[in-house]
């Protein structure tokens, strides 16, 4: 089997292949190979969780258990559709399963968006994660800053524009990150939320950390608290919405307590039209109200709000994949239950999706799991049916690699590249520190460094 993505969607995959029942009782050998674009496995849990997020980062150790199974096979810095097409990986394997997640910006159709000074959060993101595709300078612009979203990014985007950076210094940031957000200049940051409170997106735990920072102060704002029937069912069902709620009226209520740097929260707010000629000087919404179902409408009352910069985290998307259809709109490949679909809406034979691939960047890490437990078991059901590979052998494909001069990376350089991050954080009582640049990361793996 192949798995194109090293993320927690893949790798959750290849552990459901290796523990199937289905196939050990019919005596079938699994043989996993794990590819990515990167050096590096884990996806996302290493370049999209916030570094501030040691507990969620701690994911990893379950994901390098899994790696580490003698059927599972891990190949870093192999580009999919660059070094490998579709009928490449039909050779090899008997069957495959894409998991390349979701990497782009959903775009905000608004006036003024492509402003310098108007971002999306994936780029920030990225950058703070030292994500190696993406330049090592970023500046942070202006002492008030909007994002825009309601969701686990945009509080994670929020809190870090709002934090103190050598507050960051225990975790693995790299220098060029600490120096960057050092220089910042940020007294206020402003998230806007299209919809009211029961409706946001966040977690609780996402919630409460912005309110446990040294140095900033949380401010909601009492008259954003409309709730409609719809909301007050919302709360009474879930206790994620009833959570959230009462933290937010007890936010609402509160003395100020008179804190140097500011995060405001704002709902019930629609970004209509980044302002400014040259640069970002500013963000207009529209006033919105509940509509009793869940839903909101405008109110035709717009506010501006004097910000230097705008980051939106309105969702993510995934971006197409060689030889494979696209849905644009939901930036997913199409698929039923993992079965990837061609044009006419029938399975490709042997090619499935699991994770935001497959269903859209949705849910938590965790719920990736449930969701590749369906292509998995759609792909054992197919196993009769499945294209035997002509070249099945693990050395046939690693051949190919050496071929085509593609400097793959394996798991035994990965810790390799471990060992040498954590050495770089010792000099500095740090547990880690990333190394950031591809071409590093691949001589440190590949013994070459």
């Amino acid at each position: 089997m192949g798995i194109v993505g090293a993320g927690p969607a893949g790798i959750y995959a290849a552990d459901l292949l290796t523990k199937d029942e289905t196939l050990a009782a019919a005596g079938v050998e699994v043989s996993i190979d794990v590819l990515d674009r990167l050096p590096a496995p884990y996806g996302l849990v290493r370049y999209g969780v916030a570094p501030d997020h040691p507990r969620i980062k701690q994911i990893q150790s379950a994901l390098h258990k899994i790696l580490d199974k003698p059927q599972v096979r891990f190949l870093g810095n192999v580009a999919y559709g660059i070094d490998l097409k579709l009928e490449d990986l039909h050779r090899h394997y008997d069957a495959v399963i894409f998991a390349t997640g979701s990497d782009r910006d959903r775009p905000l159709d608004i006036p003024g968006i492509d402003l310098p000074g108007s971002h999306g959060a994936a780029d920030f993101v990225f950058w703070y994660d030292s994500h190696p595709d993406v330049p090592p300078q970023w500046r942070v612009e202006g002492s008030s800053i909007a994002v825009i979203g309601a969701g686990n990014v945009a509080v994670d985007v929020a809190r870090i524009l709002a934090k103190d950076a050598d507050d960051l210094l225990s975790t693995d940031i790299t220098d060029n990150v600490h120096q960057g957000l050092r220089a910042k200049g940020v007294t206020d940051v402003h998230v806007f939320a299209r919809r009211g409170i029961a409706q946001a997106k966040f977690t609780p735990m996402e919630l409460r950390e912005l309110d446990k920072q040294p140095g900033v102060e949380v401010i909601v704002y009492p008259e954003d608290f409309e709730m409609c029937d719809a909301s007050v069912a919302a709360a009474e069902e879930s206790n994620q919405v009833k959570t959230n709620v009462k933290v937010l009226q007890n936010w609402a209520i509160r003395d100020p307590r008179g804190e140097p740097r500011r995060l405001h929260l704002h709902f019930l707010h629609r970004p209509a039209e980044v302002l400014g000629e040259d640069r970002v000087t500013g963000l207009r919404t529209e006033r919105m109200e509940l509509t009793g179902d869940g839903g909101v409408r405008g109110t035709g009352e717009f506010v501006d709000h004097e910000v230097q910069a705008v980051y939106r985290a309105v969702g993510y998307l995934g971006s197409p994949l060689a030889d494979l259809p696209f849905d644009e709109d939901r930036g997913t490949v199409p698929n039923a239950g993992g079965r990837v679909l061609d044009m006419d809406e029938r399975h490709m034979p042997g090619v499935y999706a699991t994770g935001w691939i497959k269903r859209g960047p949705v849910g938590l890490i965790g719920h990736t799991k449930g969701d590749a437990l369906e292509t998995v078991t759609n792909l054992v059901e197919d196993r009769s049916s499945l294209p035997e590979a002509e070249a099945p052998e693990p050395e046939a494909f690693v051949r190919l690699l050496e071929e085509r001069n593609v400097p793959y990376t394996t798991f035994d350089g990965w810790r390799r590249l471990e060992t040498h991050e954590e050495s770089l954080g010792e000099p500095e009582g740090r547990k880690r520190v990333k190394v950031r640049e591809r071409d590093a990361m691949t001589r440190i793996a590949r013994g070459e460094a």
